[in-house]
């Protein structure tokens, strides 16, 4: 029979795979409490850290409805980074944190019901963020309209030219009689 607070710890788990888009699952053996706070950090506000116990996070997940982890990953020192957002920017902490400290293990992890491998993760993090990608979009679509623009606006303007260069050719050869 379960404990009361480990049915609290499942129903906590629980709500962070549910609320999550996305979650990581690492091995932190060998980090200090002073690095585990400085790798909350740098995963950015939209992600929560949570060193858990591996069979309590299966009874979640499972309760939580998630497909897409692998189960097999939780043995040892486990930790999740629970992601709300979007997980370019908690991917590319996780990464980044990793290369600094060795002993960061990234195992897997599953976004939006598919699960990642260590090198899915890790071209996660090679991506640029959302807004970027967005803003890469809007300027091309906007390079596109002027272009546009431009070209709907060439047979006005040529026209205007072509009536300038006969206006000052008629008087240049004599008068405004002549047109």
């Amino acid at each position: 029979m379960a404990t009361p607070e480990k049915a609290a710890a499942v129903a906590e788990l629980r709500d962070l795979f549910s609320s999550s888009t996305a979650a990581v699952l690492t091995e932190y053996r060998g980090l200090t409490v002073a690095k585990l706070k400085e790798l909350r950090r740098s995963l950015g506000e939209h992600a929560e850290y949570a060193v858990v116990k591996n069979t309590l996070t299966a009874i979640a997940a499972r309760e939580a409805g998630v497909e897409g982890l692998n189960f097999d990953d939780l043995q040892g020192p486990t930790a999740v980074a629970f992601i709300t957002g979007e997980p370019v920017e908690a991917a590319k902490g996780l990464r980044n944190f990793a290369k600094e400290n060795p002993q960061l293990i990234i195992k897997s992890g599953y976004f939006e019901g598919k699960p990642l491998s260590e090198a899915d993760v890790i071209k996660l993090a090679d991506l640029e963020s959302r807004e970027v990608l967005l803003a890469k979009v809007a300027g091309a679509a906007k390079g596109t309209m002027a272009k546009a623009a431009a070209l709907f606006q060439a047979p006005l303007s040529k026209t205007v030219r072509t009536a300038e260069a006969l206006r000052v050719k008629v008087e240049e050869q004599g008068g405004e009689s002549a047109a």
